[in-house]
C-alpha cells in the first residue's frame, strides 16, 4: 500500500506485536519456574487487566484530544521500559513474584492506552477507499506476530529470560521512533469541549444511539463468553487428543493461522456487499467450528476446526472494525474505540472464565458444546434484534469514497463526516489482530 505513514504504522506495529507475544511467554514459563503455582499465572493477567479497565475509557478520551501518534510512542516506550525492568529483575536475581505484577500494571496501562488510540489512529492515514484494505492488512501482520512470537520468544528463552527481555526492549523501542516517523498528530480537527464527565463518556453515549455500533460490538461480547472454549484446549492436547505439549502448540496457532489466511483474502478481494449478512455469518461459523472442535477425538479434524474457527472470528473482526470506524466522527473515534475495548476485554476474559466454569460443572465436552450452541443463538438473536445491521449492505461512508452506495442508509448510520456531534466523543476500540468472537490476544498492545 503506497502510504508511507500508515507503512511506518503497520512496522510499528508488527515490531511491538512480536515484541509483546514474546515477553508474555518469557514471563509465563519463568513465574511458572519460580513458583510452580498455576494461579501465578492468572495474577499476570489480571494484573495487566485492571489497569485496562480502569483507564482505557479516560484513554480513549485521550486519543481525541491529544497527537494520536504521539500517544502511541508514548505507550510502545512504556513497553520498551517494562521489557528493562523485568530484565533487570531477572538479572538481579528474582525470588518473589510481586515486583513482576507491578511491573505488568505498567504493561496494562500501556495497553489501556494504545488500543483505543491505535485504533483511532488508523483512519487517519489512509484515505476511506483504501481502510478495508489497510484494515486487512494490519489484521495479516498481528496474525503473523500472534503466530511467530510465541515461538520465537520459546527459542531466545532458551538463552535466558533477560535476552528475551532485552529484544523485547528493542523491538518496542524500534516502534516508538517509527511512530514518531508519521507525519502530522494523526487527528482531524482538534476536539475542545472541556474535559467532563459527559465527555468521557460521551462513546457510551453514542453508541447506545447507533444501532449498528452497538449490535455488531454486543455480538462480540456475547458470542465470545460463550464460544472461547479455545481456553480449554490444554484438556483436549492431554486428556482427549493426547499429543502432549508439541500439539498443544500446533493447536494454539491453528486459529491465528486462518485468520492470517483470511485477512490475506480479504486483503486481495475486500467485501463490499451484504455486510450484515457476512458478519452474522461468520459468528455462526464460528459457532458451528466450536461444536466440531467440541466433538472431535481426531486431531486432523480439531485442526481444521480451528483454522476454520479462526478464519470465521477474523471475518467478524474485519467488518466490525469497518463498521465502527467508519460510522464514527474522527473526532470521537477514540472513546468510541475505548468502549468497543471494554467490550472486547471484558469477552475474553470472562469468555475464558465462563469456559471454565462449565466445563467444572459438566465436564469439558458438554462445556465446549453448550458454547458453541449458544454462540449460534446468539447471532440467530441479534439478527431480530439489529434488523439494520442484519440487512445492511455497504459499509458507510462508502459512498463518499467513489463507490456506488448500494441502496438506502439503514437506521440513519452517516459516514464519518456526515454525523452531527449532539453527543460528545466516542471511540470504537479497534480490536487488535484475532479480537473478535474468538477472541484475542491480551497481551497484544492494542
Amino acid at each position: 500500500m503506497s502510504h508511507p505513514d500508515f507503512r511506518r504504522y503497520l512496522s510499528a506495529r508488527l515490531a511491538g506485536s512480536f515484541g509483546s507475544q514474546m515477553l508474555i511467554v518469557a514471563l509465563g514459563y519463568q513465574v511458572y519456574e519460580l513458583t510452580r503455582n498455576p494461579l501465578d499465572l492468572g495474577l499476570i493477567g489480571l494484573s495487566q487487566f485492571l489497569p485496562f479497565v480502569i483507564l482505557v475509557l479516560p484513554a480513549g478520551h485521550a486519543a481525541d484530544r491529544l497527537d494520536r501518534r504521539r500517544i502511541m510512542a508514548a505507550c510502545y516506550a512504556l513497553l520498551a521500559a517494562c521489557a528493562v525492568g523485568l530484565m533487570a529483575l531477572t538479572v538481579a536475581g528474582l525470588h518473589a513474584v510481586w515486583p513482576i505484577f507491578a511491573v505488568m500494571t505498567l504493561f496494562g496501562v500501556a495497553r489501556a492506552f494504545s488500543m483505543p488510540t491505535g485504533q483511532a489512529l488508523v483512519p487517519n492515514l489512509v484515505p476511506t477507499r483504501d481502510f478495508g484494505n489497510a484494515i486487512a492488512i494490519t489484521s495479516s501482520a498481528g496474525q503473523i506476530a500472534i503466530i511467530g512470537g510465541p515461538a520465537l520468544g520459546g527459542i531466545l528463552y532458551l538463552a535466558g529470560p533477560a535476552v528475551v527481555y532485552a529484544v523485547v526492549a528493542v523491538l518496542t523501542l524500534l516502534g516508538s521512533v517509527l511512530l514518531l516517523g508519521i507525519a502530522g498528530g494523526g487527528r482531524g480537527e482538534p476536539l475542545r469541549e472541556p474535559v467532563s464527565l459527559r465527555t468521557v463518556l460521551s462513546g457510551v453515549l453514542f453508541v447506545r444511539s447507533h444501532p449498528v455500533v452497538l449490535g455488531s460490538i454486543s455480538l462480540d461480547l456475547f458470542a465470545v463468553l460463550f464460544g472461547g472454549a479455545t481456553a480449554l484446549l490444554p484438556v483436549y492436547a492431554s486428556d482427549i487428543l493426547r499429543v502432549g505439549p508439541i500439539g498443544l502448540g500446533v493447536l494454539r496457532s491453528a486459529p491465528a493461522v486462518g485468520a492470517a489466511v483470511c485477512a490475506a483474502v480479504i486483503a486481495a478481494r475486500p467485501v463490499s456487499r451484504h455486510v450484515g449478512a457476512w458478519m452474522f455469518g461468520g459468528v455462526a461459523v464460528f459457532g458451528a467450528s466450536t461444536l466440531i472442535f467440541g466433538i472431535s477425538t481426531s486431531f486432523p479434524l480439531t485442526l481444521a476446526a480451528l483454522v476454520v474457527l479462526g478464519a470465521a472470528d477474523q471475518v467478524s473482526v474485519y467488518i466490525r472494525h469497518l463498521l465502527v470506524q467508519l460510522t464514527t466522527p474522527d473526532r470521537i473515534r477514540g472513546r468510541v474505540s475505548a468502549v468497543n475495548a471494554v467490550f472486547i476485554g471484558a469477552s475474553n476474559e470472562l469468555g475464558e472464565f465462563e469456559s471454565g466454569v462449565t466445563a467444572a460443572w459438566w465436564t469439558t465436552v458438554p462445556a465446549v458444546l453448550v458454547g458453541g450452541i449458544a454462540t449460534i443463538v446468539v447471532a440467530a438473536t441479534w439478527s431480530r434484534l439489529f434488523p439494520s445491521l442484519r440487512t445492511l449492505d455497504r459499509f458507510p461512508g462508502m459512498a463518499d469514497a467513489g463507490l456506488p452506495s448500494g441502496g438506502p442508509d439503514p437506521e440513519g448510520v452517516a459516514g464519518p463526516d456526515e454525523l452531527g456531534m449532539s453527543v460528545a466523543g466516542a471511540t470504537s476500540a479497534v480490536p487488535a489482530p484475532g479480537e473478535g468472537p474468538g477472541g484475542g490476544s491480551a497481551a497484544s498492545p492494542e
